[in-house]
This record gives C-alpha cells, structure tokens and sequence, in this order.
C-alpha cells in the first residue's frame, strides 16, 4: 500500500508556466484522474511525478521525497505510461514486456523464472500472445500502446502512471487494458494516477477527478461532482449534455453545433 503526496508542485518550460504549485495527496489504492483541455498541465503533472520533467516543489512516496531516491529505487515504486511511448528496434513483443522486470534484475544479472513468469501471465491477462511473438518495428500504433500498458504492469510498481494509455486503442482494447488495472489496483491496493481526455472513460474508472485548466486546478471531487455541463463548458469551451446511468455512470455526450 503505497500513497503519494505532491507538495506544491511546479513545471515550467522555458518561462513558461505548465503546473502552477499542484498540492495533492492520493491515498493508497485510489485511482485520481487529472483531466483538462489540451495545454492545462495534465501531462507535465505525470512527467514530473516520473522524474522525468524537472519541477520545483516535492514529490513523496509514503512520506518519503523521491528526491532522495535512486533511479533505480524510483523505477520500483512507479511505472509509467508515457502519451506517445518510442519502442527500441530489433526485439519482439514479449522482449519488450520484459524490459519491465528491469528495475529488479541485479547489475549483470539476468531476468529470473519469476519475471518471466510475471511477463507471460500479463501477456495473457491483456490478451497479447499474437503480438509477443511479432517484431515491435511491425506493430500499429495502437499495438505498440498494449505493448506498454502491458510493460508497465508487468513492471509491478505501487504507483502507475497513464498518460492517455487509451488514446491509440478500439473500444475493446480500452475496456481490456482499464478493467485489468482496475482489477490490479482493488486486488493489490494499486495507486493509479491518469490523464485522459475521454470524460466518460475518466469517470467510470477514476476514484476521484481533478480538473486542471492553465496549469491550476480549478475543480476537484467524484465525477458527479466535476463533470457538469456548466463547469465542462466553462473550461473546455463546449456544450455538453450530461447522463446518469441507475448505476450511477457519468456519461458525456456533445452537443451538435446547429449548421447555419
């Protein structure tokens, strides 16, 4: 069980302001989706939790500041799934998926009968032997992101990381990939943090949603309380209508802009 506190988090590039002191604690086991229009600071919140964006304030795991932590220790604690993942030439599938296991092979080691064990058992949750067996150089778009939703797993962090991991994916891919993480975080207490553009996604899934708009939050709470029409038009500039399910699903639908 593994929480996560952002003190007064800060990104900036070249002057300009991404996250403007982001302050937030994710409990263990809880699932926060950041969502916004494109610009608003989702991703650079990822990247800077990653270590892999430069920011100003602190970033701690179980109280802990990832500051102190080595990159190898970091890459035990969080995985992350990056928006638009670069996959090495010259390995096939299930090679690559291996490449999660890296954070535990001691220097000059090699994976053990676990971490294969590990690699073949997320290959068959998320459906993946086809691609296992495929050069990455072959794959679509859509191919290579569960192939790094399937890494990412199989990394077996406390902490992962989405960055749009449905964005590339059919419908029944995202549902596939969402429902196992899901799944992961209820069974071993999982601290997920996402970005995603799509609301209705966002909202089935997520514990929690922030809404971030120019790099500041600007709303907070469950997905009955920030996906409203009012707020949703506010931010993102459209007209929506929104739908509660009996089971209490949000659902975002757009409105049609009448053709004059």
């Amino acid at each position: 069980m593994t929480s996560l506190h952002l003190d007064s988090v800060s990104v900036n590039y070249n002057g300009r302001v991404a996250v403007d002191g982001f302050t937030d604690i994710i409990k263990s086991g809880e699932w926060l989706c950041v969502i916004g229009p494109n610009g608003a600071g989702k991703s650079s919140i990822l990247r800077a939790i990653a270590g892999i964006t430069q920011h100003t304030g602190r970033i701690l795991v179980d109280g802990s500041p990832m500051s102190s932590r080595s990159s190898r220790r970091r890459a035990q604690l969080i995985a992350y799934v990056p928006q638009a993942p670069v996959l090495p030439s010259g390995m096939t599938g299930a090679e690559y998926v291996l490449l999660g296991r890296n954070p535990f092979v001691t220097h000059f080691g090699v994976e053990s009968d676990n971490d294969r064990s590990t690699v073949n058992d997320v290959i068959e949750r998320l459906d993946l032997a086809d691609l296992a067996v495929r050069d990455v150089d072959t794959l679509s778009g859509g191919e290579r992101q569960r192939l790094v939703i399937a890494r990412a797993v199989a990394q077996e962090a406390p902490i992962l990381l989405l960055d749009e991991p449905t964005s590339a994916l059919d419908i029944g891919y995202q549902q596939q990939a969402l429902e196992l993480v899901d799944r992961l975080r209820r069974e071993h207490g999982l601290t997920v943090v996402s970005a995603m553009h799509d609301l209705t996604l966002a909202g089935i899934y997520s514990d929690r949603l922030v809404l971030m708009h120019a790099g500041h939050r600007v709303a907070d709470g469950a997905a009955e309380e920030v996906l409203r029409p009012e707020i949703l038009s506010e931010f993102y500039g459209v007209s929506v209508r929104v739908h509660r399910e009996d089971d209490g699903t949000i659902i975002v639908v757009p409105n049609r802009r009448s053709v004059v």
